[in-house]
């Protein structure tokens, strides 16, 4: 378990949560939306939406230069609601949706890792939920006009 703290990010997103909810548990539409930045990407993504289930996101640099897998066992879900997991150093995640007025409020607390700066780690999760929050709200908008 990390010493490094709880890391707290938010987003809030215009799209309806069931959207919401299927672009972030959907394999197909996470390998769209799961980067930091856009030369990175997410060739493989695994989903076992249940407790007990695993998850496996392959990142990469487009180039091939650096890769990981990012992957954990979820310990709650709660359907439009919050999902929990955790990863393989035995590091916690939560997730928040909050449906409000025409918006949803994803919030997203994680323990830090005690090997990067707490900077960086808030940094590249927030930059990731970015690239999530723009990804619902034009395909929200794509909905909207067919």
């Amino acid at each position: 378990m990390s010493i490094g703290g709880k890391i707290k990010i938010s987003a809030l997103i215009e799209a309806p949560i069931d959207l919401i909810w299927q672009y972030y548990t959907d394999p197909e539409h996470i390998k769209k939306w799961n980067s930091p930045t856009p030369d990175w990407h997410t060739p493989l993504a695994e989903n076992d939406l249940r407790v007990g289930g695993r998850f496996l996101y392959r990142m990469e640099a487009k180039d091939g230069s650096y890769g990981y897998d990012f992957e954990g066992v979820y310990t709650l879900i709660n359907e439009r609601e919050a999902i929990d997991y955790t990863i393989p150093d035995g590091r916690k995640v939560h997730i928040a949706f909050n449906e409000g007025l025409g918006v949803v409020d994803v919030r997203i607390a994680f323990d830090a890792d005690d090997d990067h700066p707490v900077k960086a780690q808030r940094d590249g999760w927030q930059s990731i939920l970015k690239s999530f929050r723009q990804y619902c709200e034009n395909m929200a908008k794509k909905t909207r006009t067919i």
